[in-house]
């Protein structure tokens, strides 16, 4: 993947609590992001059409398009869009898919674009990438992050529980991702960015360490600012290196062989939990196998629809799906007996942790 644009590294604005629309609706209004209220707010199927109605009365003129599915012609229809007005910012208000394809349009049309998520199912809340599909093969773009991100705790809890819990298992993959990092370092003398591996590892460690779930404002809380940290992470130096590594080359692998299979954060969280057994780190594997049980995320193949063949068929083809990175997949480089050998292993792992 190639590196990711580095103009815009920190937002101007972070608010994650109840009742924040009412915080979005004030930035737009006193001219921060823009002086006439020229904005083009970009909603998905969801709830973004109630929000977007709820901020309308603070905008002089605004523009409201609807935009599904998650993929790059949705992102390039959007972006003709754009273009036939002078809009001074985009508003993206939804789940990841609205999101990505409002940072992918705002960042060709070079417009500043405010996040406002209503779920968290993913990083991509304040990530310099775009994750959409193109010729049903989904695919990462680089694009500039939010200037202000915005998550109303409100809207959150309103949506489907599975779609937010999924972000947990993106979250607790940095830990697998920064492993994978630190052995590149060792073993092809790639750097390592400090600060971000730092922004990545303290909301992974935050989530891991805490007890509470989804129905507590708290760990909600916990959560999002995790998100949000590791999008910046990414931001600051400029790759997805903090956020992604063998973990996701699996995630990436189901999603091309199998797409449909489940989403991001779930198959992230459990190629994560796969990689640290095959990294040996039993301390990490019983911390992230606790924290995935207790949230009822996917730790085996079949919890999310999957044969043990399929897994095996993704591990083998996961390392072609980023050719530039160097993982624990890369390093042990198994053979499908091997890895057969070694995802039986790691369930009888799981049988023997969970007795």
């Amino acid at each position: 993947m190639p590196l990711l644009a580095r103009t815009i590294l920190t937002p101007l604005h972070i608010d994650v609590r109840r009742g924040a629309v009412a915080d979005l609706a004030a930035i737009l209004a006193d001219g921060r992001i823009s002086a006439g209220g020229d904005v083009a707010v970009v909603v998905g199927p969801g709830q973004g059409g109630q929000i977007a109605e709820l901020i309308r009365p603070s905008l002089r003129s605004a523009d409201v398009f609807t935009v599904a599915g998650g993929t790059l012609d949705a992102a390039d229809e959007l972006g003709g869009k754009l273009r036939e007005r002078s809009y001074d910012a985009v508003v993206g208000i939804g789940g990841g898919k609205t999101i990505d394809v409002a940072k992918y349009a705002a960042t060709r049309r070079g417009l500043p674009m405010v996040t406002m998520a209503t779920s968290l199912a993913n990083d991509g809340i304040a990530s310099p990438v775009a994750s959409l599909i193109n010729g049903g093969i989904k695919g990462s773009y680089g694009v500039h992050i939010p200037i202000a991100v915005i998550v109303d705790l409100d809207f959150v809890a309103a949506g489907p529980d599975q779609h937010n819990r999924a972000g947990i298992g993106d979250v607790i993959s940095n830990i697998s991702a920064l492993a994978d990092w630190e052995l590149a370092r060792q073993v092809r003398g790639e750097p390592v960015d400090g600060l971000a591996a730092s922004l990545a590892r303290m909301g992974a460690e935050a989530v891991l360490a805490h007890g509470g779930d989804m129905t507590d404002d708290a760990f909600v809380t916990v959560l999002a600012e995790a998100l949000i940290s590791s999008g910046l992470a990414m931001a600051v130096c400029g790759s997805s290196r903090p956020a992604s590594g063998g973990c996701h080359e699996i995630m990436h692998a189901i999603d091309a062989l199998f797409p449909g299979t489940s989403s991001h954060g779930e198959l992230a969280g459990l190629g994560a939990l796969f990689c640290t057994y095959l990294r040996g780190d039993q301390r990490r594997f019983a911390e992230m196998s606790a924290c995935l049980g207790r949230h009822r995320l996917p730790r085996l193949p079949a919890d999310v629809g999957l044969t043990d063949e399929q897994f095996v068929e993704a591990v083998q083809f996961a390392p072609a799906t980023r050719p530039d990175r160097y993982t624990i997949l890369e390093h042990l480089a198994m053979s499908v007996t091997e890895t057969r050998e070694r995802l039986a292993d790691y369930a009888g792992a799981l049988r023997d942790h969970s007795g």
